[in-house]
């Protein structure tokens, strides 16, 4: 912005917006109070020679203030925590006569009454909640101050000087870089709007740099790690930076509830020039597919280095990214998986499946879909603009569905409110509400013009909502934190005071639900493995003493984990009779050479059977989705695992198919072991195996994995990982 359109706010507004971290104006090194006397020297007064930041990884600063896995050479603290800072002279310091402060200024347009100018006055005991320096060492012309910072302090990169009063004026360090200071939240101090009360969760939920993400499908759930890389190099001056690029004022920047939802919106590029492009249509040119990517490193860093939108995501890469972005922060954030998940397109909190009236789905009708899972974040803080109760995980989500204030953005939205059905608070409660707790309605709609509701599926829906537990790797079932559990009185309660709210509307439908029919149907689909046939067997079974003729229909589709269907690859009609008090399984082969053609790059398959009972015209049906079993990766590693020692890498890759694979890629990732990278082979023939070695020199010991990826043009989500135990060099 020119400075002619900035002045052009002088009317309204003295200052201009001061919304950029990166921004900065040099404060004078010299303020006189006029004019100063013929033969007084300025420079026999109290004056700077050097500061000291004990800024070193080993230094009590950054250890004491968690920031000691960052990989910056600055000053990293926590806010609301004391640190210490040496000031050297050039005689010794005399309280007495000499008089000096330290100064935090952000940002072009620093003011005292935004927080964006800070004079930390010397005091002789420090205060909680309150900026202040403590002098607690003097030794010859040193001085050593224990500073303490607001725990409500903008985060960012602040710049750091000494001021020392004179009779003349003010006396004031010039701009140095190496004393710049960076001041993140603190869930370690419970002033702070993130303090969380639990080591192992602040280890898991702030410290932790390697999640598992959840995929797949409820009944065959799969997992990959992610690289959150939240200490990497660079990282968090690109969190920063995301910051500037949303134009966020700076004196908002300490609030949680400000930066993670300003984060949910930047984290997609949607409307914003964000970090992600979002594509599900299976078409990736120009860009990375989404399941190639290992951790957010790469896709943070290519964002702030061509400072245009990275090229593409799909949910759980934006909340990896998202996840990362809140972690560095300092903000306790994990990554939630819902199954089932719900987009209600029209917010009525039902999904309506359109039939036609024989048995079929109406596509033009049913808008809503079911997202066989869909991955967001929690983020842990305060609610101080929501009542009593309602703090602690917040829902997250930057997937851009649905405009929200304007923008492609949701939450943060009070997990605790969802649950009990207030989606009256902001923000975008209503949305994540009928994410988790819609109603499954199947409607015949008919040639008339009515409709009739044919069956009601109320547990459907968020039917499991995991996250990654505690200090391990395996799955941790939070489904009871965003709904009771059906049937309960709680639950009833919950979806009433949604519909008092507004959130839920009552059926849409005509005419009345029929009564439940006599016979029931069931299907379930065996193990399948990408490349190989498999069976898919219905069960009828008849609870009457009446004897009953069915046709049943089968649609097979090829569909994105988004539940929209790309296309129809199998259908099939067929007539069962069923005796009295009995049932029958039918069994359908579902060959290879029928999906693999058009398979999407989650090698997900949607199965949908209807059947109508010709005698009582009563309609059944049942939806169910599959994910292929597809090939891994294999990770191996020689030589030495310790820190400063060269090991060697090898992954390796075998080729299932039957057809060749072409143009694929491989990408490594390996927080603390090596950078991620990527090579790329032409062609792999069919059950040919390739293998790509790297020697790598870990930098961090202790529990490190390794993690690979695959991505070609015909096959995708191939993952590896490999834990590795890495040892501390020896002293000598």
């Amino acid at each position: 912005m020119s400075e002619t359109s900035r002045t052009a706010f002088g009317g309204r507004r003295a200052v201009p917006p001061n919304n950029s971290n990166a921004a900065e104006d040099d404060l004078p090194t010299v303020e006189l109070q006029g004019v100063v006397p013929r033969g007084v020297n300025l420079q026999e007064f109290l004056n700077v020679t050097s500061v000291h930041l004990f800024k070193e990884r080993w230094d009590t600063n950054k250890v004491d203030h968690h920031t000691d896995k960052y990989e910056n050479n600055k000053l990293i603290v926590r806010r609301g925590q004391s640190f210490y800072v040496q000031i050297d002279f050039n005689r010794p310091y005399d309280p007495r006569r000499d008089l000096f402060r330290v100064e935090y200024v952000i940002g072009r347009y620093p003011q005292e009454n935004k927080g964006t100018y800070i004079p930390v006055p010397i005091v002789s005991e420090l205060q909680s909640g309150k900026w202040g320096a403590k002098i607690v060492m003097r030794e010859d012309r040193s001085v050593r101050l224990s500073v303490q910072s607001s725990p409500k302090c903008i985060v960012g990169k602040f710049r750091m000087y000494v001021a020392v009063w004179t009779p003349y004026g003010v006396l004031r360090t010039s701009r140095n870089p190496e004393t710049d200071t960076y001041i993140l939240f603190n869930p370690w101090c419970e002033d702070d709007a993130v303090y969380l009360d639990n080591e192992k969760e602040r280890e898991e939920y702030v410290l932790n740099d390697i999640g598992v993400i959840f995929y797949g499908e409820v009944n065959d759930i799969k997992t990959r790690s992610w690289s959150y890389g939240q200490f990497e190099d660079g990282i968090l001056d690109t969190c920063l930076y995301v910051m500037d690029r949303a134009q966020m004022d700076l004196s908002g920047r300490g609030n949680p509830i400000k930066v993670s939802r300003v984060g949910s919106a930047m984290v997609n590029a949607k409307d914003d020039e964000g970090v992600l492009v979002g594509s599900w249509d299976n078409i990736y040119a120009y860009g990375v597919p989404p399941s190639a990517w290992t951790g957010s490193v790469d896709i943070l860093l290519e964002y702030r280095s061509s400072e245009n939108p990275v090229r593409y995501g799909q949910c759980w890469v934006f909340a990896g990214v998202f996840n990362t972005f809140l972690r560095c922060l300092g903000i306790p954030a994990r990554i939630v998986t819902n199954y089932f998940s719900a987009h209600d397109n029209d917010a009525n909190l039902q999904m309506d499946i359109f039939l036609e009236e024989d048995g079929n789905v109406n596509s033009k009708l049913t808008k809503d879909s079911v997202w066989n899972y869909h991955c967001w974040n929690e983020a842990w803080m305060t609610r101080p603009d929501l009542p009593v109760g309602f703090g602690g995980w917040q829902a997250v989500d930057s997937t851009p569905q649905e405009n929200s204030d304007g923008m492609y953005r949701c939450g943060p939205a009070s997990v605790q409110a969802i649950k009990h059905g207030h989606v009256c608070f902001q923000f975008d409660a209503p949305f994540v509400f009928a994410e988790v707790n819609s109603d499954l309605i199947y409607i015949t709609a008919k040639k008339d013009g009515t409709h009739v509701v044919e069956n009601v599926d109320a547990t459907h829906i968020g039917k499991l909502i995991v996250t990654k537990q505690i200090g391990g790797d395996g799955m941790m079932d939070i489904t009871d934190t965003y709904k009771f559990q059906e049937g309960q009185e709680e639950e009833r309660l919950a979806l009433e005071t949604a519909l008092m709210y507004g959130a839920k509307k009552p059926l849409n439908t005509e005419g009345v639900m029929k009564p439940r029919s006599n016979v029931d149907m069931d299907f379930e689909v065996e193990n399948a493995v990408l490349g190989k046939d498999f069976k898919l067997s219905i069960t009828f079974r008849n609870n009457s003493h009446n004897h009953y003729t069915i046709t049943a229909y089968l649609s097979a589709n090829i569909t994105f984990y988004t539940g929209v269907p790309k296309a129809e690859f199998k259908k099939e009609t067929f007539d069962v009779t069923l005796e009295p008090l009995s049932f029958k399984k039918e069994a359908v082969l579902i060959q290879a050479g029928e999906y693999m053609g058009q398979l999407l790059e989650q090698a997900s398959l949607h199965f949908f059977v209807t059947a109508r009972i010709n005698e009582t015209r009563d309609v059944l049906a049942k939806q169910k989705s599959t994910v292929l079993t597809i090939p891994e990766i294999i990770i191996k590693v020689r030589g030495t695992q310790v820190v400063g020692s060269d090991m060697t890498v090898t992954v390796e890759f075998t080729n299932p198919l039957k057809e060749t694979l072409r143009n694929v890629w491989i990408h490594l990732d390996g927080p603390g072991i090596t950078r991620p990278m990527r090579k790329m082979f032409r062609e792999i023939r069919p059950n040919s195996t390739v293998q790509w070695e790297e020697v790598c020199r870990p930098w961090v010991s202790g529990h490190r994995k390794l993690i690979a990826s695959m991505s070609s043009d015909s096959l995708r989500h191939v993952y590896g990982e490999l834990d590795v135990q890495i040892q501390r060099r020896p002293s000598m």
